[in-house]
């Protein structure tokens, strides 16, 4: 018999609103985070296979936006939004996606970038207002598939590009 106050492992509450993508990537996690948190680098590798992207403004700081179009490989442009909610160089960026500012379907992702010997351990939870938007990011929007291509984007970027421009 359970006593009182003792607790079981339950899972989130969010837990339905979730989708959780992680990956080691083989750089100091320093380079993984200027990579996530610099223009320079992050117009090079974010998104998807196959998508571009264009930023129109980008201000990293807490409360600075990034506002971007991404351009599918079909010629479909989205217009996108990022506000930054939190900051800890180089372990989290906690942040809000949508569409555009005000955007009532935005959602929240937090990142961690945690050393995993040599390499780091980047974890991206996002969650999303309700279950039937998180369903339709996966379903129509393909969202798991297209967070684990942009974090091999980022893993192949940090490793082929700012990895040389740090041992030159």
């Amino acid at each position: 018999m359970a006593q009182a106050g003792q607790q079981t492992r339950a899972e989130p509450a969010t837990a339905d609103r979730e989708i959780v993508i992680s990956r080691v990537i083989d750089a100091p996690r320093e380079l993984v985070f200027e990579a996530f948190t610099e223009v320079r680098h992050l117009s090079r590798w974010w998104g998807p296979e196959g998508f571009t992207t264009t930023t129109r403004s980008f201000e990293f700081r807490v409360g600075g936006e990034w506002d971007f179009v991404m351009h599918g490989p079909d010629g479909t442009d989205y217009q996108e939004w990022i506000s930054w909610t939190e900051i800890t160089p180089p372990e989290r960026i906690a942040l809000r996606h949508g569409e555009s500012r005000g955007d009532p379907n935005a959602f929240e992702s937090v990142l961690t970038f945690a050393p995993d010997g040599a390499a780091t351990r980047i974890e991206m939870r996002t969650v999303f207002p309700t279950k039937e938007l998180r369903d339709e990011a996966v379903e129509k929007y393909h969202a798991i598939e297209g967070g684990q291509q942009t974090l091999g984007n980022l893993a192949a970027y940090v490793t082929e590009t700012v990895r040389k421009e740090v041992e030159d």
